[in-house]
């Protein structure tokens, strides 16, 4: 059987559209795949990029999770190290309350931007140098349940609402440090393969091998991909061009929007953009729904992956949408 079927949503800012129409592309995205029969969507954290729009994921979690009736929605991620833990706590805990069951809380350690912009988010050096995703985890963790041991200074400080829980945390990672940590303490693990230049099988596996009953009784991992599904190969491979050129101009600094395929097919790479185009297209999947299927099933295979999450950037929302159900029909149906 193929695995559960879910979306990650950075909310692709293409050039020529309005934020206004990227916004409500993506709760009309989420109203489809609710119809789709997806298990999950999952809002990003990014901050400073220009062709991404997602910086408050709780605001979207909101607005998706009322425009829709099952599907579970949530962050993929909230970057924990900029947030104070009381603050995420309160926030999803108010969305737990509004969406009863339908709630994920998807934390990651990394800014989700650069250096500069994480300076702007954390305000001092010292916030920005310091390592402390666990013990924000444990305090985010603690105010969820607002229990902190005896003498905690923070003991007397609720995270309210009171009478909900904090929704099911998932750490998310593109290393082995959040699969450890997350095999550690029984939690599920995602593996960012979308943006990853390590290959997903030694993290995912690891997490499985190293697994301890916790949270959960036994091990769940989401497998996180980048695809562009499309009728024949070729078509995909056309559209898939301005993700690549995107992701050119952000690993060499150049600040623009989501091109179309015809200024990125169009484009002249240098040597050294030829070269990290080159190494950007070895993470993502373009194709046909049989070419597709072919490379997550095989991907699945090598990492035991429990669930696949598919991000999908297109210049065209049509194509977007059209992208996603052709994946359903070739995983859910």
């Amino acid at each position: 059987m193929s695995p559960p079927l879910s979306i990650l949503d950075v909310i692709p800012f293409p050039e020529g559209a309005t934020s206004h129409e990227a916004l409500r592309r993506s709760l009309e995205l989420v109203r489809l795949a609710d119809r789709l029969g997806y298990t999950r969507y999952w809002f990003a954290e990014h901050h400073n990029l220009a062709g991404i729009a997602s910086t408050t994921p709780e605001i979207m979690i909101a607005l998706a999770a009322g425009a829709t009736t099952r599907i579970r929605v949530g962050s993929g991620g909230v970057m924990l190290p900029n947030h104070a833990p009381l603050k995420v706590a309160e926030a999803f805990k108010m969305l737990e309350a509004l969406y009863p069951g339908r709630i994920d809380l998807g934390i990651g350690r990394a800014p989700g931007t650069d250096p500069r912009t994480a300076l702007a988010l954390r305000r001092t050096r010292e916030a920005l140098e310091v390592d402390d995703f666990p013990e924000k985890l444990v305090e985010l963790i603690s105010f969820g349940k607002n229990q902190f041991p005896p003498g905690h200074p923070f003991g007397p400080v609720k995270a309210l609402p009171e009478d909900v829980p904090l929704p099911p945390i998932v750490l998310l990672g593109s290393s082995g440090f959040s699969a450890q940590l997350s095999a550690r303490l029984g939690m599920p693990f995602g593996f960012a393969a979308h943006f990853s230049p390590e290959p997903p099988d030694g993290p995912m596996l690891a997490y499985r091998e190293q697994f301890i009953p916790g949270v959960l009784e036994k091990p769940h991992s989401i497998l996180t991909v980048s695809v562009v599904c499309a009728p024949t190969d070729a078509e995909a491979e056309r559209l898939a061009s301005s993700i690549v050129l995107s992701f050119v101009r952000a690993r060499t600094n150049q600040r623009a929007r989501l091109p179309s395929p015809e200024e990125a097919l169009a484009y002249v790479y240098s040597p050294f953009e030829r070269e990290v185009a080159e190494s950007i297209r070895a993470m993502q999947i373009f194709g046909s729904p049989e070419t597709v299927k072919r490379r997550i099933d095989a991907l699945v295979e090598r990492t035991s992956a429990d669930e696949v999450m598919v991000l999908t950037n297109t210049y065209g929302h049509a194509e977007r949408l059209r992208s996603y159900e052709l994946l359903a029909e070739a995983f859910l149906r």
